[in-house]
């Protein structure tokens, strides 16, 4: 690990996970609880247990749970060390980083320090440099005042060949840190030439909030409209998206995202007093994309024009998830018109009502498909149904499936019963899943088991009177569970609140969630002793079910020594029973 664990530890201990939560969500204090609205999945009533004595969350409605860390790690965006280096800074606390680690910090940093003196620069010039004054008068008239131009630092690239080569080379830069950053190259002779000239700019920036790259629009002569930097080892266009670190936060609280196609656009989003747009760099929505825009929320809308390049742009997002796991949708503008332009031109509530009226993007995606079948054609109505039907088909859940079937039947005019065989005939192998209520139900001595990793979470005192061991365990989870908590927790004084954080950390494995969940139940203990005792009963049961039904397979004359040996072993068995039994009574 690059950080020393005491300086870990030290974090963890000085971050409050409720006020962390309350920076992205609403959140009640609960008895020694919080509860909070989950910021990963849509809801209205509180779900999410937060306890922040031990720093832990979990969801009881989509299952999220963790600690401070995986915290910022999903509401902000960022990998482990990202985390822990953004709430070091929040709690004032330096880290000492290994001398690897520190080396290629100081190569990230040498890149973002060039980009934001390059970002300075460029803003320097558009508001006082006479050869901005074209680039003044386009923003005034996209109704950008000085307000609008510093908090979204946009700049002016001067149309000479090297003057930001040469302004960060006098501010100490070296000639690779700048061709590195993508802010500059090497000419056919040799010479350092910038890369953007006589563009207005403006900067991209990563989630943490540091300036990682541009997006460029050129004003007059020749080159593409729009230039983006190059790939860097900061910029990755892939996995970035414009205006998401000033949206995130509103992002989480409103739990919606919306994607444009323009800079301009997400520009437009703000001064309409909705902050959660987002656009990708001179790239195409692709999986990534989404993943990134899935950490902060699962409904995300796509505003787009309604003419064909909008359109064609709305349905190549249909093949970037499936649809059902993200609330996909498409907000469908007036023709000819982006959201700058109606925001330009004082239409904020057209801007709000495509939003607001946004479809999901399978009908979208349905609807377009129809549109383009002749449907007083029988033959075309079989072919839009069958084409229909495909589409539905990936849809994961069958009560959807069968409400889009009701709309293309009722579209089409093709029977019901036709378009939902046709349906059935197109889903993937797989594809089906159990509903909930369908799913096996935990038994007796499940929720045993769990109750005893509940009372070894806790550190209650009445386990230390008990001869606690895995074997109490069928399950392999909780077994699994109990094998990785407990040396630790039991070493501690009989009471004493464990270090869950710290326990549970460095681990994403499927039995943390449960882990943290069976911590932040927030209801009375069972009795240890009770507890236990039906735990070696239920073995026990189990074990004497074993043995009867061996009995019965087995010849007392033809095999009387394995026949006397299992009979009595069964009598054994009953009367450890009985004695575990009369003994907790």
């Amino acid at each position: 690990m690059a950080y020393a664990r005491d300086d870990i530890d030290k974090v963890r201990e000085r971050t409050d996970l409720a006020e962390l939560a309350a920076e992205v969500t609403k959140v009640k204090r609960s008895g020694r609880s919080v509860m909070a609205v989950c910021p990963f999945h849509n809801e209205k009533t509180p779900s999410l247990s937060i306890d922040p004595a031990r720093g832990l969350y979990h969801c009881f409605g989509c299952g999220k749970s963790g600690d401070v860390f995986s915290w910022v790690e999903e509401t902000q965006g960022v990998d482990f060390t990202g985390a822990l280096e953004l709430l070091a800074r929040r709690a004032g606390i330096t880290l000492t980083q290994s001398p690897g680690e520190a080396k290629r910090r100081t190569r990230r940093e040498a890149l973002v320090a060039a980009v934001a003196d390059a970002v300075a620069f460029y803003m320097e010039r558009l508001k006082a440099a006479p050869d901005a004054a074209t680039a003044r008068s386009y923003l005034r008239g996209r109704g950008y005042d000085g307000e609008v131009v510093d908090r979204f630092a946009l700049g002016y690239a001067p149309g000479e060949w090297d003057a930001l080569a040469a302004h960060l080379r006098q501010a100490g830069h070296r000639d690779d840190v700048i061709i590195a950053a993508g802010l500059g190259s090497r000419s056919r002779r040799g010479s350092l030439i910038d890369r953007f000239r006589g563009r207005i700019m403006f900067p991209i920036y990563d989630l943490r909030g540091d300036p990682v790259g541009f997006g460029a629009r050129l004003l007059e002569g020749d080159g593409p409209k729009y230039l983006n930097s190059p790939e860097t080892p900061i910029y990755h266009k892939s996995r970035l998206l414009y205006g998401l670190n000033w949206a995130k936060s509103e992002i989480v609280r409103s739990a919606e995202a919306v994607v444009v196609e323009g800079y301009t656009d997400v520009i437009a989003f703000h001064l309409a007093e909705r902050p959660v747009a987002v656009a990708t760099c001179g790239t195409a929505l692709v999986d990534e994309h989404l993943d990134l825009l899935r950490r902060f929320t699962e409904r995300i809308v796509l505003a787009f024009d309604a003419d064909a390049a909008g359109t064609g742009a709305a349905l190549r997002g249909f093949d970037k998830a499936v649809p059902g796991e993200l609330d996909l949708r498409v907000g469908v503008l007036p023709e000819g018109r982006d959201p700058a332009d109606l925001v330009r031109d004082g239409e904020i509530d057209v801007l709000r009502k495509a939003i607001a009226e946004s479809v999901p993007l399978l009908q979208f995606r349905i609807e377009q498909d129809l549109g383009g079948y002749d449907l007083n054609e029988p033959e075309a109505r079989g072919r839009a149904a069958a084409a229909a039907a495909k589409l539905i088909a990936l849809h994961p859940v069958g009560v959807v499936r069968h409400e889009y079937a009701v709309m293309v039947s009722r579209r089409t005019g093709v029977d019901l019963a036709v378009v939902e065989r046709a349906v059935d005939g197109a889903l993937p192998s797989g594809r089906r899943t159990a509903p909930a209520e369908e799913r096996r139900r935990l038994s007796g001595l499940e929720r045993a088991e769990r109750e005893l990793l509940r009372l070894v979470l806790a550190n209650d005192p009445s386990i230390r009177s008990l001869d606690l061991d895995a074997d109490l365990f069928s399950d392999d989870a909780h077994r699994t569970g109990f094998g990785k908590v407990a040396p630790a927790i039991l070493a501690l004084p009989p009471g004493t609140p464990p270090d869950l954080g710290s326990l549970l950390a460095d681990d994403t494995s499927p039995i943390i969630s449960l882990l943290s969940e069976l911590a932040l139940e927030d209801r009375p203990l069972a009795d240890a002793g009770d507890v236990v005792t039906k735990l070696r009963v239920g073995r026990i049961d189990e074990r004497i079910e074993e043995l009867r039904r061996r009995l019965e397979g087995l010849d007392p004359n033809g095999q009387p020594q394995e026949y006397s040996g299992t009979f009595e072993e069964l009598i054994a068995l009953e009367r450890e029973r009985r004695a575990l039994r009369e003994r907790h009574e």
